[in-house]
């Protein structure tokens, strides 16, 4: 097993966020705002009016644990911040001895979502549980190849990234010429009789 504990966050209402004091993520931002991995919290609450507050810290893993379809739900991503924050409730907090980035990668695979989309439903909302993702089984090679699998999947990251913007930027440049030579080609001199 890779948790070294699991548990559950602590509910922080809509009413709770604020634009300071301590960062925390609400599940549903995890569907909406992270992706595998992040540093930086978009929300923060004032810690005094939370109540059985759970902290997260970096390298931490967080799951979804309610959704609206089996095909998402315990969704992950790993923090990679430095701040101590805190878990919203319908999170789960995984914390482990691993390469966090690896694990953020290795449960992002096809074969990690099969397992996770073993939730209950209930009415139009999927429910996972601590136990159930508890029993997610994901490769586990040494740290040292974990940390040579993260370098790989980096470069490929950025890679995927730099084809992405320089492709938008291609795409502009080529809608750019394409009006310019169409206004051209469809421009006629008046003839004078």
């Amino acid at each position: 097993m890779i948790a070294t504990d699991m548990y559950r966050g602590a509910g922080i209402t809509r009413n709770q966020v604020t634009d300071k004091g301590i960062p925390c993520v609400r599940y549903g931002e995890i569907y909406t705002t992270y992706n595998i991995h992040f540093d930086t919290c978009v929300s923060h609450t004032d810690e005094n009016k939370i109540q059985n507050k759970k902290y997260f810290e970096y390298g931490d893993i967080l799951f979804t644990i309610t959704g609206e379809s089996i095909e998402k739900i315990a969704k992950s991503c790993v923090y990679l911040g430095h701040d101590r924050c805190l878990a919203g409730g319908d999170i789960v907090v995984m914390k482990h001895g691993e390469n966090p980035k690896y694990l953020s990668y290795a449960l992002s695979t096809t074969a990690a979502q099969k397992q996770k989309s073993k939730g209950k439903a209930k009415s139009k909302v999927v429910h996972s549980s601590v136990p159930a993702i508890s029993q997610i089984v994901i490769p586990l090679p040494p740290l040292e190849d974990q940390e040579r699998i993260v370098a790989i999947l980096d470069r490929f990251d950025t890679l995927r990234s730099d084809l992405t913007s320089g492709l938008s930027a291609e795409i502009e440049a080529r809608q750019w010429q394409y009006e310019h030579y169409r206004d051209k080609l469809l421009t006629f001199k008046e003839l004078n009789p």
